[in-house]
């Protein structure tokens, strides 16, 4: 059974997106059933070429992303979500839909806070170092996420050990 993850940051335009790709990507590679998901709760409607560039640039096939609301998945018919994660300080200050878990219930939820890469200063080389810093971050805990046995773990045990992933 796929494990369902949702990435979100208010619009949706890079590290979230970073997130998604980064999770599909390794998870892919290691053979792990995990799909990522990324929304917002203000979507921007577009992707920060930046974040494009950083993922393709590491090999990640980026067609499909888009910019989307948070409101996708809370809809009936939406993935069945096991781990809701936050990835910047104001998505996780808002209040979030509810999002429906599979057979086990809400799902976890957890905040990895990352600097915006959008509002790096300096050069557009500046700027991509930025983001690609980011990314490997993102992968960093992504990686760590992906060695979890995430079809045994019930919710509490599986916020406690996201959370503790967080302190990385």
């Amino acid at each position: 059974m796929t494990t369902h993850v949702l990435i979100l940051c208010t619009h949706n335009s890079a590290r979230s997106v970073l997130g998604e790709g980064m999770l599909n990507h390794l998870a892919g590679k290691l053979g792990k059933e995990v799909r990522a998901h990324s929304a917002g709760s203000a979507p921007s409607g577009r992707i920060n070429p930046f974040a494009i560039e950083a993922l393709d640039n590491a090999g990640i096939d980026t067609r499909g992303c888009r910019s989307k609301s948070w409101d996708e998945f809370s809809r009936d018919g939406a993935p069945p979500l096991a781990v809701v994660i936050t990835v910047c300080d104001s998505a996780a200050a808002e209040p979030c839909p509810v999002f429906f878990g599979g057979s086990g219930g809400p799902p976890a939820k957890v905040h990895w806070g990352y600097t915006d890469p959008s509002n790096a200063e300096g050069s557009e080389e500046d700027k991509r170092r930025a983001f690609e810093l980011t990314r490997q971050a993102i992968g960093y805990r992504m990686l760590q996420l992906l060695a979890l046995p995430l079809e045994t773990l019930d919710r509490k045990a599986l916020e406690a050990a996201l959370a503790e992933i967080g302190k990385s």
